[in-house]
């Protein structure tokens, strides 16, 4: 059932401006209009309705005028209920032809902007520019991969889609915001610098089209076998069997100096296929990162592999592979040894390793030095909550990571839950941690650490196993 006059070429436009929603059968147009006419300009409201019977398919797409009203309405309605005593609705961007497919609250593409800047901008004005419009994730320059010097052109990485939404709106237009799609599109030639440059560095850069990896399907590709391969890249493919996201990937291996680029690989349903492609501007980082983190638990119990694969240079020959092997050696000679011979590499069968663990600590927050713990009767004078995501992090680490601002007296996490409990005999130590490790990435977990509220029981009971309901 057609409500509106919007003619249907202009359904799409702008991008990702109309919503698909699954409710209940008894949910009318009218209501719809009504539940989501606060979030902006509706121009119009359609109710899928069986052929024979006229009835509601329990399917209807709203438009709305712009693209940020829609997806501030996506955020905001996802899982509510519109009528009493119906289910809660389900709440997506409607598929386009340049999607193909649905997209919901969670998916990565609709936070990440792509703009065109002053090559004198550093990754510091890119952010001081566009955080008007939203909280930044992360900011990107895109260099050139020989000179470092900037090309011009860079990510902006939100929260919220919403919020990239508001920036391609809003900025100022010599910016040139748009989605960063990962599929290459006909671009008009007004957005030939998005062409030009977005594709140069993922393309060219990689020697090939990242997403489709040589086949006819931009959405899949073979993953090749590594086991017997002794091939040495800038590349990396990442693989997990456990559930991660892009950002958690990027905040592990951006711990390694010199990464250029990170994208989850999606199926044709743009569903998350469990790799990861990771490139790096030397030799030395991308051996480094293969072998000190294929192997890796994270999340804990989850052991990611990591394995070069095919940037598009030609090393088929053997003199290929062992100029390969020893530019690499060298780049990670200059790059990671340390004063002491334990650093030192050394060739196995399986390729190039190195003699010192991995620290097992991994983060770019600064830490102070270790501390003792204060004795464990102390008087707990503050609790820090923490909310782990995706999952907590082992005992030791959270109490090497906390111990570091000193009176330190109890790390408890809450047995089958992502949180858990920092208790300090000061609350001065306790402010410190809060302010360096919120938000924070620690071994691929972030950490969300707030006071906690006062404890209900007292100090004596508070070894009891906590109360659930």
């Amino acid at each position: 059932q057609d409500n509106s006059e919007t003619p249907i070429e202009n359904l799409d436009n702008p991008p990702n401006s109309r919503l698909f929603l699954v409710t209940s059968r008894s949910v009318s147009d009218d209501v719809i209009r009504e539940k989501f006419a606060v979030f902006g300009e509706i121009q119009g409201v359609w109710v899928v309705k069986d052929k024979q019977t006229k009835e509601s398919k329990g399917i209807s797409y709203v438009k709305f005028a712009k693209s940020s009203e829609a997806c501030t309405a996506m955020e905001d309605m996802h899982g509510k209920c519109l009528l009493d005593g119906t289910k809660p609705i389900k709440v997506f961007i409607a598929q386009s032809r340049s999607s193909g497919r649905h997209r919901d609250v969670e998916d990565e593409e609709l936070t990440r902007i792509f703009v065109k800047i002053p090559k004198t901008f550093t990754e510091e004005d890119l952010k001081d520019t566009f955080k008007e419009y939203g909280d930044i994730e992360y900011c990107v320059i895109i260099k050139n991969k020989t000179t470092g010097e900037s090309k011009g052109l860079g990510y902006v990485r939100y929260h919220k889609p919403s919020q990239a939404a508001i920036a391609i709106e809003n900025c100022d237009r010599a910016y040139r915001a748009v989605l960063a799609e990962p599929r290459s599109k006909n671009l008009s030639a007004d957005n030939d610098y998005h062409s030009s440059g977005r594709a140069e560095h993922m393309s060219s850069d990689l020697g090939m089209n990242p997403y489709s990896f040589g086949v006819s399907d931009p959405g899949s590709y073979a993953v090749p076998d590594y086991r017997s391969s002794d091939l040495i890249t800038r590349c990396l493919m990442v693989s997990s069997r456990a559930s991660v996201t892009q950002e958690q990937i990027y905040g592990l291996f951006d711990l390694i100096p010199g990464m250029d680029y990170c994208e989850m690989q999606r199926d044709h349903c743009g569903l998350n296929k469990g790799h990861v492609v990771i490139r790096y501007n030397n030799l030395g980082s991308a051996v480094y990162a293969k072998e000190k983190l294929n192997g890796f638990e994270y999340p804990p119990g989850n052991r990611l592999i990591v394995a070069h694969i095919e940037d598009g240079e030609d090393r088929t020959s053997p003199v290929g592979k062992m100029a390969m092997q020893l530019v690499a050696a060298q780049m990670m000679s200059m790059v990671w040894n340390g004063p002491t011979t334990s650093q030192q590499l050394m060739k196995t069968s399986t390729g190039y390793r190195t003699a010192s663990p991995m620290p097992r600590v991994q983060t770019d927050v600064s830490l102070p030095p270790l501390k003792n713990l204060a004795p464990p009767d102390s008087r707990v004078k503050e609790r820090l909550f923490v909310v782990f995501s995706p999952a907590p992090l082992p005992m030791d680490v959270l109490e090497d990571v906390f111990c570091r601002f000193g009176s330190l007296v109890e790390v408890h996490l809450v047995p089958g839950r992502n949180v858990g409990y920092m208790k300090y005999a000061e609350k001065e130590s306790a402010g410190d941690a809060m302010a360096a490790l919120h938000g924070k990435m620690v071994n691929g977990v972030r950490m969300k650490v707030m006071l906690a509220d006062p404890p209900r029981e007292p100090r004596e009971e508070s070894h009891k196993r906590p109360r659930t309901y």
